[in-house]
């Protein structure tokens, strides 16, 4: 018998509720969006606020409409932009 144990660091995060105004037509979109890409509405807007928020080097160096979806897409964390590149040409030749 194999046993595994797992421990988790035991942190504590203060979570609190936030009313937006925001148009109708605009949350319809940004709901649709957040299932089409498995994450939630509250993520959405957590990463985009972290994002903007931050105050480092790199954040001021990217242009208005790119820092916008920053942080909108999570990649993996081993993620090879070069290969994935590569093999999206490779297969769009043949």
């Amino acid at each position: 018998m194999i046993m595994t144990r797992i421990f988790v660091k035991n942190t504590r995060v203060m979570i609190t509720k936030l009313t937006l105004t925001i148009e109708k037509d605009i949350i319809v979109r940004a709901k649709q969006y957040a299932k089409q890409t498995g994450r939630s509405l509250s993520d959405l807007v957590e990463s985009y606020l972290e994002q903007v928020t931050r105050n480092d080097s790199q954040t001021a160096t990217i242009s208005p409409k790119l820092k916008k979806i920053v942080g909108a897409v999570k990649l993996p964390k081993h993620f090879d932009e070069k290969k994935t590149l590569q093999n999206y040409y490779e297969k769009k030749h043949v």
